[in-house]
């Protein structure tokens, strides 16, 4: 990974917006000022990337993004990797409540020989490549798969913390042993073995509830399953013998309903023939209809009475003449009255109304006289203070006079110079004018509200006249009315008349009503004895109905009583003739009940044969003799549900029986695959045993460490020799690293022997040997093209920093990485070809680029 520009605004103390341009800074330093922000600038690379930094102590310490009282953070990185680039954006907002999230994340691949100078236009990042990743989850995969490495190891390979490695070279083994762990990740093996124990433990649990399932499954044998099949089949003999013998119990029954069926018909003959009887109280009903056909006939006579009396008193009435004309005559004296009265009452208020007018009138007139002269005050007041400040300014001049010297305004020699006044003339004017001001505006005030009262009350006489006016109109208007009409006297009179009149006429129409309600009743009399005669009838011939099939008398239509004895008198005579048919009916249902019996016992045998007990229901045959014909045939339709019952109760029986063997062959089928669940938690239970024993050991973590340990020495001497132009290798014995010097003859020295410049060169070798350890386990392809070390150089001597410069310098000549350096030393900082000044204000941090 190589970074190529870093956009920063309103993250930590880089408040306003700053852009670092690293293209082309093969070899760059990060200097200023401690606290100025230079770590802050590694701290933006690895927040855009991974959205935490090392310092922050994890995602948690996400609200140091923002700077102080900002809202808003955005970091923007453009960077290469295995020849791609990409742009990585994270923003971080406060919401209402304080909490600090982050508002957006995205990743974009950027097309081949993308120019970072694009993003200055403003375009949209969706306008200038792939989209990637568009959330914070989608950013952790896909950063991964671009920069090929995990955040813990970036922060190990590309951004070393300050430190870390000098630490590692003077370690102790113990405490070397604990930082490769945790740097190579071996702690890996630990967690394999705690979950082979967890999932050994989990297996032998599992293995105890199907040893419970298969001693619960004991009974589900080959032989048992056998003997199911057998009862089956034998159970399905049975069902189909009595499926074969029901047909004739079923023959057997129904001759039996036959039999019922025609003594029942017997039966109801009898029965109909009996219930023949001549209605009580049909002569009275026959009685009745003549009466109430003599009482209508009455009722109508006097409704014709009272409706020619009701027209008699109307006739008169309309020639009395109309009563709504006489209201309104009388309406008419009574309005002139009231509007006579009220003539005086709208004079005196129209007088008054004119007396207020005029003395608001005077009243603002004069009023409006005395702001006429307060305005002249004012106005002198005002040309007062322009005098006042023109001696004002005349008396200012006075002290820049001297006796014989020019006057500088008029150049005239000046022979005694006036006194200068004590007092400011302009002040004076100022007070007059104040209080003429004043006067002027109380005057004004009042000339506005004496106007004001004098023109409502103008208004209040303008509309008092005009309902003056109005009343006399009207006042004019029904006297001319009246002049034609009637006294009062004589039109009181005949309103009296005719209120008499009207009262006949309603008493003589209440008189009608009364005799049209008896009319009425008198006809629904005459209805309903009539209906009383035809519900007779009615039933007559319902009855006679009934006994049609037996062929009955015709009726006499004039004679509803005779028709009625004829009726019962035949009905007696037919009922005699059929007792002896009712007693070979009862001959033939005994004799059909005895075949029904001994058909239902041979199926009931069926069932005892093979070995069952018999369904439970009613007894076999449909009735019994004597029994009544209702309760033969509720009898009958029990004994249908008896015979489907038995067809029923031996499928029922082959039902269970198959369940039976069903289920037998399913747990059959549950044993042997609890027998081979069994087999697969014993081999799992012994391989996850065998991986923890061997896990547990510290023999294995001891070999992962040596060779982990070696191969980090054989890459780290590798590497120092090339810093070192061939002088030191690396070598470590018994976990104790020691340097070897081919300039003194190979001698072996302990590496706390070396001075501060060796030591920072035999630190850096195991930086970057232990980088590209951690890349090559990586699980993705990493790319490592840059690294920066944030590393304290301001304790170094001066020939101990040249020597680091120099290293410097070598690994940055290899040309296989990015160099970059994060210092406050200046002459460490003049050797770097590319030096990113940061330098802090009181409002934000700020980073210019100086050198190639």
């Amino acid at each position: 990974m190589r970074p190529l520009r870093l956009d920063m605004s309103g993250f930590t103390v880089f408040r306003e917006p700053t852009t670092v341009d690293f293209t082309d800074a093969d070899y760059f330093a990060l200097v200023g000022p401690t606290g100025s922000g230079k770590s802050t600038v590694l701290d933006a690379i690895c927040f855009a990337l991974y959205g935490t930094v090392p310092r922050w102590g994890g995602a948690r310490g996400i609200g140091n993004a923002l700077a102080p009282s900002a809202a808003e953070a955005k970091v923007r990185l453009c960077f290469e990797s295995a020849g791609d680039r990409y742009i990585a954006t994270r923003v971080v907002r406060r919401d209402g409540r304080g909490n600090v999230k982050t508002a957006g994340a995205g990743l974009q691949l950027m097309p081949p020989g993308f120019d970072v100078t694009k993003l200055d236009t403003g375009m949209d990042l969706e306008d200038l490549g792939e989209a990637l990743a568009g959330t914070p989850a989608e950013m952790d995969r896909a950063v991964l798969e671009a920069v090929g490495l995990p955040y813990e190891q970036f922060t190990s390979c590309v951004v070393l913390p300050q430190g870390q490695f000098a630490d590692f070279l003077h370690a102790k083994p113990a405490t070397r042993q604990q930082i490769l762990i945790n740097l190579l990740g071996l702690h890996v093996y630990e967690e394999v073995q705690v979950r082979a124990s967890e999932r050994g433990k989990t297996a032998e649990a599992k293995l105890g509830v199907v040893e419970q399932q298969m001693g619960a499954l004991e009974d589900a044998t080959d032989e048992a399953v056998e003997a199911a099949e057998a009862h089956l089949e034998r159970m399905r003999e049975l069902t189909r013998t009595v499926e074969a013998a029901v047909p004739g119990l079923r023959t057997a029954r129904e001759a039996e309903t036959a039999a019922l069926g025609a003594r029942d018909t017997v039966d109801a003959e009898l029965a109909a023939l009996s219930s023949v009887r001549t209605p009580a109280g049909l002569a009275e009903a026959t009685g009745a209809i003549v009466a109430a056909r003599a009482a209508a006939e009455q009722a109508s006579r006097e409704v014709h009475a009272a409706e020619e009396a009701e027209e008699k008193v109307r006739g008169e009435l309309a020639a009395a003449g109309d009563a709504g004309s006489l209201r309104l005559m009388l309406d008419r004296h009574t309005e002139l009255a009231r509007l006579v009265e009220q003539e005086e009452w709208f004079a005196g208020k129209v007088s008054v109304a004119e007396v207020e007018y005029r003395d608001a009138l005077s009243a603002a007139e004069l009023a409006q006289a005395e702001h006429a002269g307060a305005q002249q005050l004012l106005e002198q007041a005002r040309q007062d203070y322009r005098d006042a400040q023109q001696r004002d300014r005349a008396a200012a001049l006075r002290g820049h006079l001297v006796a014989g010297h020019a006057c500088p305004v008029c150049e005239q020699p000046v022979t005694v110079v006036p006194e200068v006044p004590r007092e400011s003339a302009v002040r004076l004017a100022e007070a007059a004018g104040n209080a003429a001001r004043e006067a002027a505006e109380q005057a004004t005030a009042r000339w506005q509200q004496r106007d004001a009262v004098a023109r409502n009350l103008e208004s209040d006489l303008e509309r008092k006249r005009g309902q003056y006016e109005h009343h006399l109109s009207r006042l004019a208007e029904v006297r001319a009315a009246v002049a034609g009409l009637p006294p009062v006297e004589a039109v009181q009179a005949r309103l009296a008349d005719l209120g008499e009149l009207q009262g006949q006429l309603e008493r003589a129409t209440a008189a009608v009503r009364a005799a049209r309600d008896a009319h009425r009743r008198a006809q629904a009399a005459v209805r309903s004895a009539e209906d009383e005669q035809r519900t007779a009838w009615r039933r007559f011939d319902g009855v006679r109905d009934g006994l049609a099939r037996f062929g009955p008398p015709p009726a006499d239509r004039d004679d509803l009583a005779g028709a009625w004895q004829a009726l019962v008198d035949w009905a007696r005579g037919e009922h005699e003739a059929r007792l002896t048919a009712r007693a070979e009916a009862e001959s033939a249902v005994t004799a059909a009940h005895d075949s029904t019996v001994r058909a239902y016992t041979a199926i009931v045998a069926l069932f005892t044969e093979a070995g069952l007990n018999p369904p439970g229901g009613p007894a076999p045959g449909v009735t019994r003799p004597g029994v009544s014909a209702s309760r033969s045939a509720e009898r009958g339709a029990s004994v249908a549900d008896a015979e489907a019952g038995l067809i029923r109760a031996a499928a029922v029986t082959a039902e269970r029986a198959e369940a039976a063997w069903q289920r037998l062959v399913e747990r059959r089928q549950q044993a042997r695959e609890a027998a081979e669940q069994r087999d697969a938690l014993l081999r799992e239970s012994r391989v996850a045993k065998s991986l923890a024993g061997h896990l547990r050991a510290n023999n294995f973590e001891r070999w992962l460490l040596e060779e982990a340990l070696d191969l980090l020495v054989d890459g780290a001497s590798r590497i120092l020799r090339e810093l070192t132009n061939g002088q030191y290798e690396l070598m470590h014995t018994k976990g104790e690293f020691f340097v070897v010097d081919h300039h003194d003859a190979g001698l072996q020295r302990g590496v706390r022997t070396l001075s501060g410049g060796e030591t920072f060169q035999a630190s850096l070798a195991l930086a970057l040997a232990l980088s590209e350890q951690l890349a090559g386990m990586s699980t993705t392809a990493a790319s490592l093209e840059s690294i920066v070390l944030d590393e304290g150089f301001g304790t170094l001597d001066a020939a101990t920093l040249d020597v680091v410069a120099a290293t410097l310098e070598n690994l940055a000549a290899r040309g296989d990485r990015m160099v970059g350096l994060v210092t406050h030393v200046q002459a460490l900082a003049e050797r770097v070809p590319v030096r990113f000044e940061v330098h802090k204000d009181a409002r934000t941090a700020h980073v210019e680029r100086v050198g190639l």
